[in-house]
């Protein structure tokens, strides 16, 4: 698949405007072609989106909860505060990967729903989950984009300070979660602001 981007709407940190208020900027972008599938093929039949999301549900009350499932699978600060969580899939060299988003006032972290297979250090294949963990100071910017061919198709992409970027597809809700993310790099930036 290949995606063409013209001008998109982009978040970038620390930008801001003479009231201290991250400004949206229009970038002109290249194409997209690192694997993403065509979103259509990501979409579960309803069956089985219901299923996935009775294992979920089930899961999140076995541990008691979004927050709990969060501290378990990732380092979190006394300070830190989970603002939402996003079912989408990531985008990898080796196809996407379903999983849950968490946008906390720290990070943000995506976790895959299923485990994967891995050769460990003594060529030994193991199951892990797979995880991202991006601190928002690292975060430079959000890129919204969709396919031109198919609007419906819908992705994030997160750039990092490094130049590492990462793609976030289908969403249920990808406004609220283009929204949330953006929410809480503001904060992000208001705080390195004010401590500096």
């Amino acid at each position: 698949m290949n995606m063409i981007r013209a001008e998109q709407p982009v978040i970038t940190f620390p930008a801001s405007s003479n009231s201290g208020k991250p400004v949206l900027k229009r970038k002109k972008t290249d194409g997209f072609t690192n694997g993403a599938r065509d979103q259509s093929k990501l979409r579960p039949k309803l069956t089985e989106t219901v299923r996935r999301k009775l294992s979920l549900g089930a899961k999140i009350l076995q541990v008691g909860g979004l927050e709990k499932i969060y501290k378990r699978l990732f380092r979190v600060k006394e300070d830190e505060k989970l603002f939402k969580t996003y079912q989408c899939y990531l985008s990898t060299t080796a196809g996407p990967i379903a999983g849950l988003l968490f946008i906390s006032s720290k990070k943000m972290a995506f976790c895959s729903e299923r485990s994967i297979k891995v050769a460990s250090p003594q060529g030994d294949m193991i199951q892990v989950h797979y995880k991202v963990s991006i601190p928002l100071c690292k975060i430079e910017r959000v890129n919204k984009s969709q396919n031109m061919k198919k609007p419906s198709q819908k992705y994030l992409e997160v750039v990092t300070v490094d130049g590492f970027d990462f793609w976030l597809m289908g969403f249920l809700s990808y406004k609220k979660a283009f929204r949330c993310l953006e929410k809480a790099l503001s904060l992000s930036y208001e705080d390195i602001k004010s401590n500096s």
